[in-house]
């Protein structure tokens, strides 16, 4: 294993972060990295809002299947920063959810399934980290979709959910709320 000479700058911006996660990811294929340094990779990436949301966009919708089967150290890694990814999960499963309405209304099947493995590759993530908050703001959202009040009000009329796009939100919120 070589020693890789990654580091994650000060104050990172959203292209910079989906570029570093990008060379992460062809790091750990390729075998060069430690779980030991994708965590503190990982860690650093995600204590910043534009790293943690750079690190989502690239991880979350890569093609190669490294997001399919996450390792241990980038569960650690994310619930280092517990506030922040708990927001961005919470809201990248809404955003998924509701994209996968919008390609297939568009007759984009290929794009809608992209949109459904970023909504399986979060799910897992959420269900895999261990974040004592992150059940709470599922519930938030779930909430906030069935009755259109709560703490995720603004954040799904700023993006104009209908209906539809609520219904397919709240279905994919359902599996998490046992």
């Amino acid at each position: 294993m070589k020693s890789t000479s990654l580091s994650i700058p000060e104050n990172i911006t959203f292209e910079e972060a989906i570029a570093l996660t990008q060379e992460i990811m062809s790091e750990i294929e390729t075998g060069q990295l430690s779980e030991d340094k994708i965590g503190s990779l990982i860690g650093d990436l995600v204590k910043s809002k534009n790293g943690a949301r750079g690190f989502f966009v690239s991880y979350l919708t890569d093609s190669r299947p490294l997001a399919d089967n996450p390792s241990p150290s980038i569960f650690k890694a994310l619930e280092s920063a517990p506030e922040i990814v708990v927001e961005l999960l919470v809201k990248n499963l809404a955003m998924c959810s509701a994209m996968v309405v919008h390609h297939q209304r568009n007759q984009d099947e290929e794009t809608a399934n992209e949109s459904k493995r970023v909504r399986s590759r979060t799910t897992r993530l959420i269900k895999s980290v261990d974040i004592p908050t992150l059940k709470g703001e599922i519930e938030e959202l779930y909430q906030s979709t069935t009755t259109g009040v709560g703490n995720y009000k603004e954040f799904l009329e700023r993006w104009g959910y209908d209906d539809e796009q609520l219904k397919v939100i709240q279905q994919a919120i359902e599996p998490l709320l046992s």
